[in-house]
């Protein structure tokens, strides 16, 4: 009874807005490419794939960053990424920093919300990290807030029907989450390093964290193993899904998508140093299925890497609410009091 109720308010929150829009299905091989030159998509998705998996680290790697501003407790600095819309090129995160005796030998986490999250997405958390002596610098996602182009009423390009698109702007993520750690530690002096995201924000960070080993302890909120399965599975994304129609199979969604995928990563954690992780699931998740998070949760240990599971007994939208938003909220915050 309880996870039927639970299950019916999931289902409710995933209706509330009306904006959703069915955008057609798109190869963007122009966002992965500049020489695509009328290759059949499907081979030229298949080995761009194929090849960022045997070199991750250039791909996630960060160039130079040279023009940091803070500002107003407003960090901006160019993004690694050049997309075609302005007003996402410039990256933004907002400092959060701890005050009073509690300060933690300049401990800082940084902080990535989920899709289409509003401004005060997560501040309080922030606060809450404030309150341990933590300081936090919460990013601000591709295509959010300031960054949205004016055609846009939602995030919708960092997550489509539109193939490349969708790997470029995760992977501009990623690497506005790397920039956010150098600043951190290269001009805020920061020594003891945390990341935590929520939903995709979670996808993001944890594949900073397998490309990032300045960061020592990562809280994954909300985990999946393939993005492509979220996207084809989850009540959330069932606007994207409609978009590709007909046009590809799941298995070939899921090949494409492996840069942007959590579970191929995972191996990558056995050559890194160890570092404490925890990921923190939701029992009654329609967003993220929650065989989906079994999947990663089971791949992580059969790697013997060490991983600490919190569950929660709600869904995805739920852990949003009341009382389930104050637990999950003690799951991140407790977590990084004690590791950082």
């Amino acid at each position: 009874m309880y996870g039927r109720l639970i299950r019916a308010r999931e289902r409710h929150h995933s209706e509330r807005d009306t904006n959703r829009r069915v955008r057609p299905f798109e190869w963007g091989a122009s966002f992965i490419t500049d020489h695509a030159n009328g290759d059949d998509p499907r081979q030229l998705f298949r080995q761009y794939a194929q090849d960022v998996m045997r070199r991750s680290e250039e791909f996630y790697a960060l160039p130079p960053i040279l023009d940091y501003q803070l500002s107003g407790g407003e960090l901006t600095w160019t993004s690694a990424i050049e997309t075609p819309s302005p007003e996402n090129n410039t990256a933004r995160a907002r400092l959060f920093p701890a005050k009073g005796k509690e300060i933690k030998h300049r401990a800082a986490v940084v902080v990535l919300p989920q899709w289409n999250a509003k401004p005060d997405s997560h501040v309080n958390l922030c606060r809450v990290l404030n309150r341990l002596g933590i300081a936090a610098l919460r990013l601000t996602l591709p295509y959010h807030e300031a960054r949205c182009p004016p055609e846009l009423e939602r995030a919708d390009y960092l997550v489509s029907s539109n193939i490349g698109r969708t790997i470029q702007s995760v992977r501009q993520a990623v690497l506005d989450a790397r920039a956010a750690v150098r600043w951190l530690v290269e001009q805020g002096g920061y020594t003891s390093l945390g990341i935590v995201g929520t939903s995709i924000g979670s996808c993001t960070a944890f594949l900073t964290f397998a490309h990032e080993e300045q960061i020592d302890v990562g809280v994954f909120n909300h985990v999946s193993g393939y993005f492509a399965d979220v996207v084809w599975r989850g009540i959330s994304t069932r606007h994207v899904r409609e978009g590709f129609g007909n046009q590809l199979t799941l298995d070939e969604l899921r090949e494409y998508w492996l840069p942007i995928s959590p579970i191929p990563f995972i191996k990558r954690l056995t050559k890194m140093r160890e570092r404490r992780l925890r990921f923190i699931a939701a029992r009654y998740d329609l967003t993220f299925p929650v065989d989906l998070s079994r999947d990663v949760i089971e791949e992580t240990r059969r790697q013997n890497i060490p991983l600490d599971v919190a569950w929660l007994p709600c869904g995805h939208y739920t852990s949003g609410e009341k009382p389930w938003v104050y637990l999950d909220g003690w799951k991140i915050a407790s977590f990084f009091k004690k590791h950082l």
